[in-house]
């Protein structure tokens, strides 16, 4: 199949910026630039995707998504969670192992690219786990998972609390090029907390999360990182100190990299006063001076990545009370405006924008993706970068509702994805 994506405004970060076309056939693409084709003749055997008057981007790639399949089905199924996603602009996306049962070995693995290949939307990058279970105890397969495909190793949610576990894993992961990814809680300071630790969650009388248990891990990780010389990957930044730690380790050479999710750099603890379970998420929001620290991070490039940290939960879990429902939100659809915000904002310019949500994250994983050089596969997404829409959660390709965004009035559309050449999304 050939494709011949027209007429629209390009942007390839660090590559090429202007008026184009892009030429796509098998699924790679063959030429980006002006007058691709000399007549309309030319293009008669060709499908073309008209582009005039929209951005055209490489396919975002998220970092950190769960996909809840196998075993939670009733929350998102791999069909629905990729279907969210290239709705969102997100072509490639790394999906976390907390699935049931947890994907510590070859089989889940293969289950799950099996799954993604037969919904045939989003490509699907395996996040396998570091410790059997992700119980903290015994690593898993590395070696076993990294040859099934799997891209990188975490326990999510459950962060291994014992360092010598954690320096055994960035060893073995170090050995298969395989970065080792963190959620950067320590256990024990975190306990019991819904929010973070401060002036609102005292005045609520809510238990708060505080700054330094995510701050005191990602110091630990740096640390070992610098022992061991393995990649670490920092998860979901939410504080200043945490941004502050990371900035100083890439200044002394460590291999790290972070991400921050379009939720801890939008809202403060102060959406929580309303007790709406669905600001609840782990890191939690934290206050504006934090935000403030992600967006310099952001700007600075000690942040390489904006990651979504897509987490559905059906709708009765996210109507329990505040202190019992669980953490997280969907974040797919709400990624793209969320981040333009950042450039109407003057924080950050519209390239740097679209290099965090593509070719950055890419590179921290080593992915070959996020960009539209000849040769690559070709995953765009086009852009109406000023479309006014509302957040409308009944409108998600998502199986879950559950955003803090509803009624948001946001600017910034996907109205076309593309994946390996073939049109997978249109809002139009």
């Amino acid at each position: 199949m050939t494709l011949l994506i027209r007429g629209g405004q390009i942007l390839d970060p660090g590559r090429y910026q202007g008026q184009g076309d892009i030429l796509i056939e098998n699924g790679i693409i063959q030429s980006v630039g002006q007058d691709i084709f000399k007549s309309e003749k030319d293009t008669q055997s060709l499908t073309v995707l008209d582009a005039k008057g929209l951005l055209v981007v490489p396919g975002f790639v998220d970092l950190h998504v769960h996909l809840r399949e196998p075993g939670f089905e009733y929350k998102e199924t791999i069909a629905t969670g990729t279907a969210s996603a290239v709705a969102g602009g997100f072509t490639s996306i790394c999906c976390m192992p907390n699935t049931n049962p947890v994907n510590d070995n070859q089989a889940v693995t293969e289950f799950i690219l099996s799954k993604a290949a037969l919904a045939k939307k989003a490509n699907v990058f395996p996040i396998g786990a570091i410790t059997k279970g992700s119980e903290g105890q015994e690593l898993a397969e590395i070696g076993e998972l990294s040859e099934a495909g799997c891209v990188a190793i975490s326990d999510d949610g459950r962060p291994v609390m014992n360092s010598l576990v954690m320096r055994r894993a960035m060893e073995y992961a170090q050995a298969f090029g395989m970065p080792v990814i963190d959620h950067c809680e320590d256990l024990h300071l975190a306990a019991g907390g819904c929010m973070n630790e401060g002036i609102v969650s005292t005045e609520l009388g809510v238990p708060g999360i505080p700054g330094a248990s995510e701050e005191v891990m990602v110091a630990r990780n740096l640390s070992l990182a610098e022992l061991t010389g393995a990649q670490v990957h920092l998860a979901h930044l939410s504080t200043a100190g945490s941004v502050r730690l990371t900035r100083d380790a890439k200044d002394r050479g460590i291999q790290v990299t972070a991400e921050v999710c379009p939720h801890h750099f939008s809202l403060t603890e102060e959406a929580t006063r309303t007790f709406d379970s669905n600001t609840k998420m782990n890191p939690p929001l934290r206050t504006m001076e934090d935000i403030e620290a992600l967006k310099q991070g952001l700007a600075d490039g000690t942040i390489d990545a904006i990651a979504t940290d897509h987490a559905p939960h059906a709708v009765q879990e996210k109507q329990l009370e505040f202190d019992t429902a669980p953490f997280g939100i969907v974040g797919f659809e709400t990624a793209l405006p969320l981040t333009l915000v950042l450039v109407q904002e003057g924080v950050l310019t519209l390239e740097t924008a679209i290099s965090k949500l593509t070719v950055e994250p890419a590179r921290a994983f080593g992915l070959n993706k996020g960009t539209l050089a000849p040769g690559a596969d070709a995953d765009v997404a086009l852009i109406n970068p000023d479309a006014a829409w509302v957040v409308d959660p009944n409108k998600f390709h998502s199986k879950s509702r559950n955003t803090p965004f509803a009624g948001w009035n946001v600017r910034g559309r996907v109205i076309a994805t593309v994946v390996g050449g073939t049109v997978v999304y249109e809002s139009r």
